[in-house]
């Protein structure tokens, strides 16, 4: 496999199953919750640990994304390389992986891809499945930041979109707590949404298998939702799934994509300048 190989933004665990084990390949396990840490891991698998190292605990919402030196530092320690090829998967299915690629993306990396249905599609297709935690103890590696602007964006970049037009904001949260019937799991939230947001549940964008819709599907479901924007932005709980809707958005063939990074664990917080609004 060579080393530039750029997959694309979701690859088949057959696929990987062709290039396990290929020089220049990382495979990361991003689980979070309680699939994290778990003794179970694709052969080789490393952790890219969105609940410890791979998120900025000294930031008010979970999961925010470190600085761009903290990143690089993380990966480095990680062994990998500006060369490499990585892929993503969880236990989940297609839930946090999303959110190591997205982050990637953010800080200039291209060659990373989601695995498609998880550790349990992986598992499903009879394919090796080691009973350890994914671990890493090689050499380090020579990652480097490239941070991009817009890819991850805060409340004030939202509420400018909220007014525009031209964007259109996107809640991944079920439909119950984005219509505020349903509690917020993290005290302290208010229910409901933001004013002019829409509602498009992550798992919506998956198959009964787990895996992605295919793009057409995917392409029908944002523009039946938001006609044609110049721009899209994605909000959920506390900015996991919400690059569930980037990545779909990015197999759809759409461009111009920000996720918010605090979500709703930042606008749900008790504020007047972040408006929030009940219903359906």
């Amino acid at each position: 496999m060579p080393a530039t190989e750029n997959p694309g933004p979701l690859v088949g665990a057959d696929w990987l199953a062709d290039r396990l084990g290929a020089d220049g390949l990382v495979v990361f396990d991003a689980s979070v919750g309680a699939h994290r840490g778990t003794a179970r891991r694709i052969p080789g698998a490393r952790p890219f640990d969105l609940d410890g190292a791979l998120s900025d605990h000294a930031a008010s919402a979970p999961h925010t994304m470190p600085a761009a030196a903290e990143f690089a530092e993380a990966l480095r320690g990680l062994g990998v390389d500006d060369t490499d090829t990585v892929v993503v998967y969880d236990g989940a299915g297609i839930y946090s992986s999303a959110r190591a690629w997205w982050m990637l993306r953010a800080m200039g990396f291209d060659r990373a891809a989601v695995l498609d249905g998880g550790l349990p599609a992986w598992a499903a297709a009879g394919l090796p499945v080691e009973p350890v935690a994914a671990a890493y103890e090689g050499p380090r590696g020579s990652f480097t930041a490239r941070p991009r602007p817009g890819l991850l964006v805060d409340a004030a970049a939202v509420a400018a979109a909220l007014a525009d037009p031209a964007a259109a904001v996107l809640d991944a949260r079920t439909r119950e707590r984005f219509a505020g019937t349903a509690p917020e799991p993290r005290p302290g939230l208010r229910g409901g949404h933001m004013p002019g947001a829409l509602n498009l549940p992550f798992g919506e964008l998956q198959g009964p298998d787990g895996l992605m819709r295919a793009p057409g599907e995917l392409r029908e479901a944002f523009a039946s939702l938001t006609g044609d924007p110049e721009r899209l932005y994605f909000s959920c709980g506390s900015g996991v799934t919400a690059c569930v809707l980037a990545l779909g958005a990015a197999l759809a063939g759409y461009e111009g994509l920000s996720v918010y990074d605090g979500s709703w664990s930042e606008w749900g917080l008790p504020s007047e300048l972040r408006p929030v609004v009940t219903g359906g």
